[in-house]
């Protein structure tokens, strides 16, 4: 296993933050595209703004849970989203596909 210095750290640390502050950069600037208004460059990286969600109707999802799938979206769409309402969709076809593919895996014996 390779030795890494703490310089090497410093440097990679520096990197990422780098990295990081030239993203968020850019996703302000896509974010007031889309607004239409014009971008102006922050002069430093700005933090995250801390998220105002209700309480979610059941305890079924928890707080982190949908900072992760607003994230998800968000990391998919390239945009910021806020999550307005999130339904547990449930229906029998999962299951049924499920039991399908089991008995057609079964050799049958005449």
């Amino acid at each position: 296993m390779a030795r890494v210095t703490v310089n090497q750290l410093a440097d990679a640390l520096e990197q990422l933050q780098a990295q990081m502050a030239e993203i968020s950069r850019r996703l302000d600037g896509l974010e007031a595209h889309n607004s239409g208004a014009i971008a102006a460059p922050p002069a430093e990286p700005a933090a995250p703004a801390p998220v105002a969600m209700q309480e979610p109707a059941s305890a079924a999802l928890t707080e982190e849970q949908l900072l992760a799938i607003a994230a998800a979206i968000g990391a998919f769409l390239g945009v910021r989203v806020h999550i307005r309402q999130i339904r547990l969709v449930s229906s029998g076809a999962w299951s049924q596909q499920g039991r399908v593919s089991i008995q057609a895996s079964h050799t049958l014996h005449a």
